[in-house]
């Protein structure tokens, strides 16, 4: 008996071992593909649009952890660059990277390590938990806005209060509003006790 125990945890080790990759896999997929949803979705400003994707950069930092949440990233941009239409507007290809928005692309990347990071053993149902994510989600969104204002200064030749007022202010108010809205619903699935499940392991993907 005992012999044919060991035979089936052997066997449903490694089964349980392939299902949580592909389920890991499907979430990069799946935030890879609603950031690229989210740059279509989008206010046509010049030089830097206004759009969705950094609701679903900061919520895959907050649901992936650091390193799924990186790969979603890391993933968008890099179908962007090999020619899927997937940047703001259908744009496309690895001109793109160099241009006016490439910095806040860099960003996305950054912010999703650094939200995933600093929300591991955060706990939801902590009286403090609003205020810990909502600080969080603003310090994702200032690690889009450094690389992203930098680079949009160095390729439009901006002086750094111009690029601040295209590139980092105007956007404030609706990232106020992502920010609340990703932190909302990192509470309301982790205070119903689903947040363990989403990425196998929890929500830090370690």
């Amino acid at each position: 008996m005992s012999a044919r125990i060991g035979a089936d945890v052997a066997v449903a080790a490694p089964r349980g071992g392939v299902e949580q990759a592909l389920r890991k896999a499907a979430l990069v997929m799946g935030f890879a593909l609603l950031t690229a949803l989210g740059a279509q979705v989008r206010i046509p400003l010049a030089p830097v649009p206004i759009t969705l994707q950094t609701f679903f950069v900061l919520l895959g930092g907050l649901m992936l952890g650091p390193r799924l949440g990186v790969s979603a990233q890391a993933l968008y941009v890099a179908l962007g660059a090999v020619g899927a239409p997937v940047f703001a507007g259908g744009a496309l290809g690895f001109a793109y990277l160099l241009g006016p928005t490439g910095g806040y692309l860099v960003g996305f990347v950054a912010a999703a390590w650094l939200v995933g990071q600093l929300t591991r053993g955060l706990d939801p149902k902590s009286p403090r938990a609003v205020w810990q994510v909502l600080g969080i989600l603003a310090a994702g969104s200032i690690a889009i806005y450094v690389p992203g204002a930098y680079w949009l200064a160095r390729v439009m030749g901006m002086g750094w209060w111009a690029a601040l007022a295209k590139g980092v202010i105007r956007f404030l108010p609706g990232d106020a509003l992502k920010v609340a809205l990703a932190a909302s619903l990192w509470l309301r699935v982790g205070r119903s006790r689903q947040l363990h499940s989403i990425a196998g392991e929890g929500c830090a993907d370690d």
